[in-house]
């Protein structure tokens, strides 16, 4: 039996969520109102700037709400008139209280970047990567009140490659992410109740949140460890490291092969065109593209024109 249509409201707030915002947008789906946090400070000026998603939302004229919390009496109150099957969360980063996760009438669906339960929390993309795993994905996950514990509706996987970024994974993920919302939703329209799977309790994993600290390269570990530093900090925080007496942000590097050496970590035992090669507690990193204190990105090769003395074959 088809469900002739489903009234919902959606909540996000970064460029993650826009995609899934417009994955909502399907005949017989009416977008009731659209969360997302309040303006904030950004930039130079600290203007007040919107969010990526009631950019979206006032574009596609959609309703949008910003409360502070979702804890109030009078934000609950909106919720509650909006009269919803299904509210969608999709990295909105205000928690939601019991009572609204039980207001709409089929619940509340919350969009993940991991396969669950690995990664539960804030930055599964960037974990993932740091962790060296292989694959990743998003699931589709009908919310209780724990911390990314709810079942699961739908889940895809997805490769993780070896040059992926935490931007590119991101990227990868928001588009997989939007096709699976999509997907649960045609479904559900289509009548079909999607399997609530819980999730097992072994191999949970949490995805603290990024810290700027984290960033700093160490060169006593080893050189995959730092090369996967690089790549999931990119595009933020960024990796930065020590370089021949320089703060230098990181961006591209590579692991070295063959990878023996008997040199102390940190010192450099090459610096050509092709990168500078820095001895770590195990390993080799090549460093590919560099950025200066108020500079900018560039490649090693046009860094060494401005520090000539560096170069060794």
């Amino acid at each position: 039996m088809t469900v002739a249509a489903l009234r919902l409201a959606f909540a996000g707030t970064p460029d993650f969520a826009v995609p899934h915002l417009a994955a909502c947008q399907i005949p017989n789906v009416e977008i009731a109102a659209v969360y997302t946090q309040p303006d904030r400070p950004a930039g130079r000026g600290r203007q007040l700037t919107p969010s990526p998603v009631k950019v979206a939302a006032l574009a596609a004229g959609l309703r949008v709400e910003q409360p502070q919390a979702l804890k109030d009496a009078a934000a609950q109150q909106t919720l509650r008139e909006l009269d919803l099957d299904l509210l969608v969360v999709v990295a909105y980063g205000l928690i939601l209280p019991r009572k609204v996760l039980a207001l709409p009438r089929r619940g509340c669906w919350n969009v993940h970047a991991s396969l669950l339960p690995r990664w539960r929390g804030a930055a599964p993309i960037q974990r993932a990567i740091l962790a060296g795993d292989r694959q990743t994905g998003v699931c589709l996950m009908q919310m209780e009140a724990g911390l990314d514990t709810g079942p699961v509706l739908l889940e895809h996987a997805v490769a993780i490659a070896a040059d992926d970024t935490g931007g590119s994974l991101h990227d990868k993920l928001a588009a997989l992410g939007a096709q699976t919302l999509g997907e649960g939703l045609r479904r559900t329209l289509a009548g079909e109740v999607l399997p609530a799977t819980p999730q097992i309790s072994a191999g949970v994993t949490y995805a603290h949140k990024l810290d700027k600290a984290e960033a700093a390269l160490d060169w006593n570990e080893p050189a995959a460890a730092l090369e996967r530093k690089v790549r999931a900090f990119d595009p933020w925080p960024v990796a930065q490291a020590q370089v021949a007496g320089e703060h230098l942000r990181v961006w591209h590097a590579q692991v070295r092969e063959p990878d023996r050496h008997s040199s102390s970590p940190g010192e450099i035992l090459a610096a050509t065109k092709d990168g500078i090669d820095v001895a770590c507690g195990t390993g080799v990193l090549r460093l590919l593209q560099v950025q200066r204190a108020g500079g900018r990105r560039m490649a090693v090769a046009d860094y060494l024109n401005s520090r000539p003395e560096l170069r060794r074959p």
